[in-house]
């Protein structure tokens, strides 16, 4: 298979592919070396063909697949869509619409948490993927044949997965379920990166308030200096190293210099000024102003209602045979255990009606769960 390599190319398969219903679509980057993702290869298929596309090709604008990405009468398939949407907001700042996530809907229709793509296309399209090319650097050229075979079946099997789950859905009436979910896939916040956000990644290794106040000051350090020189967060400074810092906050070069996760001569050099400058400011906000840590608390205090929690929502999961991911996260679990009325999905829209009620009623003695025959039933 020929890859597409100018925009002249590009543009008449995206008109061919806008004449369907819907596009299935993947994507092949690398970001091992780089904060954002450097996008090496595009795969795109309709019900009639297959067309590979080089983002790397000198001469070829994006434009045409942008078009094709917001076409309200095409729907866009992907499979666990996440890290491929972020590419494409990355590039042209816009969200495929409307949208079709082959993970979030198998979950729905009891495939498990997190089903893989090779599962799906061997239940569904009853094929076998050759998984040698998957982990091959994308950005070399020229692109070998099992490359580009790899690549093409990642489109050309979507294409009955989707087929098969979509008829799954409508048949058991849960097309809301899937929709509720690409909401958040949807959101633009969802692939917006901010600094000021990015201690929530490591919030649960803290305990104290000047803790936490140095964790926000010096993950937003790391998250701008990361953007800045385009380089993954750990080459800018491990996470081990940031807790370390965190936990015992230096206030000089050399305090900073004694910590063993910290690399030789970083106290030394501009970052290692930062860091000190970051810790200052840390010391000097108000604890009155930072985020709470009730949920560490609440889980201390719960520990009991969290286990009961998990167990009545395996039973829900497997009553209504869908993944128990899609019904409730560990965080809204512990949530719900420290708060009748926390603002979690699980305590929302389809999900209050299938676990939410009940996770409230076996919290407050209203609902008890009961093993019959080796099953743990409700009631």
């Amino acid at each position: 298979m020929n890859l597409i390599s100018t925009t002249a190319e590009l543009a008449e398969a995206c008109t061919r592919l806008a004449q369907h219903p819907f596009v299935t679509v993947d994507t092949e980057f690398l970001r091992e070396t780089t904060y954002y993702p450097k996008l090496c290869l595009i795969q795109l298929a309709s019900p009639d063909e297959a067309v590979l596309v080089d983002p790397l090709a000198p001469d070829l604008s994006l434009d045409p697949f942008m078009a094709l990405m917001g076409d309200p009468n095409v729907v866009k398939v992907f499979h666990a869509a996440r890290q491929d949407l972020e590419i494409v907001w990355m590039i042209g700042k816009l969200i495929p619409a409307p949208l079709f996530d082959t993970q979030v809907a198998a979950m729905v229709c009891g495939y498990g948490d997190s089903v893989g793509y090779e599962q799906l296309a061997n239940d569904l399209a009853k094929a076998r993927i050759d998984k040698s090319s998957r982990f091959t650097d994308w950005s070399r050229r020229p692109l070998t044949e099992a490359q580009l075979a790899y690549a093409e079946s990642d489109v050309t099997y979507l294409r009955d997965i989707y087929l098969a789950l979509a008829a799954d859905l409508a048949a058991s009436g849960r097309e809301t379920w899937v929709a509720e979910e690409m909401a958040v896939l949807n959101s633009p916040g969802t692939y917006e990166v901010k600094p000021e956000n990015a201690w929530l990644r490591l919030k649960g290794r803290i305990r104290k308030p000047k803790e936490l106040a140095a964790l926000i000051e010096l993950a937003a350090w790391r998250e701008r200096e990361a953007q800045h020189r385009d380089v993954p967060r750990q080459r800018v400074l491990k996470d081990d190293a940031l807790m370390d810092i965190v936990q015992r906050a230096p206030r000089s070069t050399e305090a900073l210099g004694e910590l063993r996760s910290v690399p030789n001569g970083f106290e030394r050099s501009r970052a290692g000024g930062e860091v000190l400058a970051a810790i200052e400011r840390a010391q000097a906000l108000d604890p009155q102003t930072l985020p709470k840590l009730e949920r560490e608390r609440g889980r201390a205090a719960n520990g009991a209602v969290l286990d009961l929690l998990k167990v009545l929502l395996k039973a829900t999961a497997d009553a209504e045979r869908v993944a128990p991911k899609i019904i409730a996260s560990s965080d809204d679990l512990e949530a719900i255990a420290f708060d009748d009325e926390a603002q979690v999905p699980a305590l929302q829209g389809w999900r209050r009606e299938v676990f939410g009620e009940k996770a409230l009623a076996l919290k407050n003695g209203s609902l008890s769960l009961r093993v019959v025959r080796g099953r743990v039933t409700v009631g």
